[in-house]
């Protein structure tokens, strides 16, 4: 596969991360004939580990057709990380502002200028306790479809075994294997032409993922759920359990003060019947 220019700041990148990298995981890498050797395009990812980008940057990096992240404004701002961010090409996301759009700009200007932009549809780590893709936002499949361009699936297993989701402390023995599957381009030709609504997206997006997730069931031998875990179902679930648990617990407290409430409204009444009878 042909070479692009890389630049001076993902060389240097991986000058730095690269040995640790070969260090600390084993490597099981397939279908790296799925990535595109001219044209802008689009992998779309499933996201387990604070590693993983690295682990996965480092598979496309040695494909010659470097990634370009949607990452967080923040990291952008200063000191060397910010840099490093700018001068690599990756794409800052603005939350909750009035340039919340831009990043949806710039991965389109990117595709367009034939570059790759690497999503993690998911959005964040998945929180599905057994690692499997969540469902996803709807970014990925817009720019697709605004541009076209070619969508490589991609399912990763491993990196989340040196470093658990949302764990502070790396398992570094036994040595790691970071297994990456890269497969053919998603067919969303169906979706062209037609007009850009939230349900269309949504299809277009589920497309997408059952493609990745099809790719970690081969590289994991087993099946995924048949409905992927939905962070926002599951907090609309437990905020119901909450509320069912305080009304179980108020319902529960609230017996005793009305018990007492009753018997005293039955002692003043015997009281004062007791007095009435005395007085005649």
């Amino acid at each position: 596969m042909p070479r692009r220019r890389i630049g001076f700041w993902y060389r240097f990148a991986a000058v730095l991360c690269k040995p640790w990298l070969v260090v600390l995981i084993k490597r099981d890498w397939r279908g790296m004939e799925h990535i595109p050797a001219e044209g802008g395009f689009i992998t779309a990812v499933n996201h387990n580990s604070h590693v993983d980008p690295f682990a996965y940057a480092h598979f496309q990096y040695n494909t010659g057709r470097v990634p370009r992240f949607l990452a967080k404004s923040g990291l952008f701002r200063e000191g060397f990380v910010g840099a490093a961010m700018r001068g690599t090409g990756q794409i800052p996301v603005y939350r909750e502002s009035t340039d919340a759009l831009s990043a949806f700009r710039a991965a389109i200007d990117a595709v367009e200028r034939g570059e790759c932009v690497a999503f993690y549809p998911e959005g964040t780590l998945t929180r599905d306790p057994d690692g499997w893709p969540m469902t996803a936002k709807t970014g990925a499949a817009r720019v697709a479809l605004q541009t076209r361009c070619p969508v490589i699936p991609v399912a990763q297993w491993g990196a989340n075994e040196l470093l658990a989701p949302y764990a502070k402390k790396p398992d570094l023995f036994p040595r790691k294997t970071h297994h990456v599957l890269a497969g053919p381009p998603v067919d969303l030709s169906r979706f062209y032409g037609r007009e850009t609504t939230p349900e269309l997206l949504k299809e277009a997006t589920e497309v997408i993922m059952a493609a990745v997730t099809g790719l970690l069931e081969e590289i994991r031998g087993e099946k995924a759920p048949e409905t992927p875990y939905d962070p926002r179902r599951e907090r609309i679930e437990q905020r119901r359990r909450t509320q069912a648990e305080t009304a179980a617990e108020n319902g529960a407290g609230v017996v005793g003060p009305h018990t007492d409430r009753t018997d005293h409204a039955e002692t003043g009444h015997a009281q004062a019947r007791h007095e009435g009878e005395n007085s005649k």
